[in-house]
């Protein structure tokens, strides 16, 4: 597929008309003259001072109230003398799910993440639906999302859950944060990209024509349901693609699973994906944010992802990038092996080898001749005192290896234990025997070299799976005891 490169249609980008956006990645501008005499630019930042019941107005961004919260309770009181026709409902939501794929599979995935590359129609389609979902020029959100990405969770993450749930889902908008406090990121494919440095430059009249007028016009022209149009095509249109999109922010950081990292917040839920056009599966978009799909799996609910193939398929999209399924599969099992190590932190596994202390053998014959339940199996020594009488095989047969080297017994000479009986042995170690073949397995257990017989887990812990117990020898030989 050839690159396509904006034509006609959308001016050519004048880099010296490009000084009026602020780039955060650009070096610092210099100072701003001071603009009265109480102007000092040594004072702090509105939010970093403390929120108290005479400064809180100062804290609240006014104009994001107004545009977040008050419009859309206008546009609710309005709606109930407002009558709903159904050609109007049928084209709210029509563009409700257009003005959202603009935010998902235009701001999001297209220009915050380039998982993929789009011609130019499809470019300006997806600027102008964009600019009808009310949240911000591609410029702005592309670049608070990449920060949000880079710095998941922390100070510097422009809507972090840790702030609490309503604070990430829309409080970050409603109370005035620190510019400098945002995590620095690169846009400077965005400054070079001549559809998003116009509609950042023609924002407000997007947002006016696309949010409020089109779907006006639209009803109007349509079937004479002007009014309709504007409250319910526009104004809670508008609220209902901005709640979902603010549910990327909040609830895909709080609700469901963490299948390929739990290290940080994002997470997948059905639910989430559901509200969001396909985001909800946000715990893979974090690990793999460059892929242009959100779910994987057949069944998952990503219409986002439908449209962009779809639009590759109609020469629209092109360049559509994809993880390689090895990667994700490696970090699905790297996940549940950390889940499986948390599970077998909470488990007695016994005293590790390496602690236990080293016995003679005679030490051991003799402790088991002054009355206490002793029996060696692969040179390590277990105390089956309080077992004895709880044996399945009966009390004849355990005491018959007590004082004895038992490892011929206890692998098949006299029964070939199960594993749950081996788990359950080791949790009953009290030593090792110095000397003799038995030394030697204990020794490779122990080994870290080639041919070790030791596995650890994340936390340094030995992980034991089934058939590697120590006390399980295959081909035991033949020692004293065995019947």
């Amino acid at each position: 597929m050839p690159s396509h490169q904006p034509t006609s249609g959308m001016p050519a980008v004048d880099p010296a008309k490009l000084s009026h956006i602020p780039s955060a990645e650009s070096k610092p501008a210099p100072q701003e003259p001071v603009r009265n005499k109480n102007y000092d630019p040594k004072k702090p930042h509105i939010t970093e001072t403390p929120l108290t019941k005479k400064n809180w107005y100062k804290h609240v961004n006014w104009l994001n109230v107004i545009l977040i919260v008050g419009i859309p309770i206008a546009g609710l009181i309005t709606a109930t003398w407002t009558p709903l026709r159904w050609q109007t409902a049928l084209w709210a939501v029509a563009y409700y799910f257009a003005t959202g794929l603009g935010i998902t599979a235009g701001y999001h995935r297209l220009w915050a993440h380039t998982s993929y590359s789009a011609s130019l129609p499809l470019k300006i389609f997806l600027a102008a639906v964009g600019g009808g979902a009310v949240e911000g020029s591609i410029r702005w959100w592309a670049r608070d999302h990449r920060a949000h990405h880079r710095y998941t969770d922390t100070d510097k993450d422009p809507y972090s859950v840790r702030k609490g749930l309503l604070y990430s889902h829309f409080g970050w908008m409603i109370m005035k944060q620190n510019p400098k406090r945002i995590g620095r990121t690169d846009i400077s494919d965005l400054n070079d990209d001549a559809v998003v440095v116009w509609q950042h430059k023609h924002y407000l009249k997007v947002v006016l024509f696309m949010g409020l007028i089109f779907p006006c016009l639209v009803s109007g022209l349509g079937w004479g349901d002007w009014m309709g149009g504007f409250i319910y095509a526009g104004i809670l249109r508008i609220f209902f693609v901005q709640q979902a999109t603010f549910c990327v922010n909040s609830l895909a950081h709080w609700l469901g699973d963490q299948p390929f990292d739990d290290r940080n917040s994002p997470r997948d839920h059905i639910i989430t994906a559901l509200v969001t056009l396909g985001e909800g599966y946000h715990n893979f978009h974090h690990e793999f944010p460059s892929d242009y799909r959100n779910a994987i799996e057949w069944h998952q609910y990503d219409p986002t992802k439908w449209s962009i193939w779809a639009w590759k398929q109609l020469g629209l999209a092109y360049d559509l990038k994809q993880f390689r399924a090895n990667e994700i599969e490696k970090g699905r099992l790297q996940q549940q092996q950390k889940k499986l190590d948390q599970k077998r932190a909470k488990l007695d596994w016994g005293v590790p080898l390496e602690q236990l202390p080293v016995l003679e053998w005679d030490d051991y014959v003799d402790q088991c001749q002054n009355g206490r339940g002793l029996i060696a199996v692969a040179g390590v020594v277990h105390d089956v005192t309080d077992f004895i009488a709880d044996h399945p095989g009966g009390k004849a047969m355990i005491k018959s290896g007590i004082g004895k080297d038992a490892t011929a017994m206890f692998n098949g000479g006299v029964y070939n234990h199960s594993n749950a009986a081996h788990n359950l042995l080791s949790t009953m170690r009290i030593g090792v025997i110095r000397g003799g073949m038995e030394v030697e397995i204990w020794k490779r257990a122990n080994n870290d070299g080639k041919g070790s017989m030791i596995v650890k887990d994340e936390n340094g812990q030995r992980i034991v799976r089934a058939g590697e117990q120590v006390t399980k020898v295959y081909d035991p030989p033949a020692s004293a005891g065995a019947a």
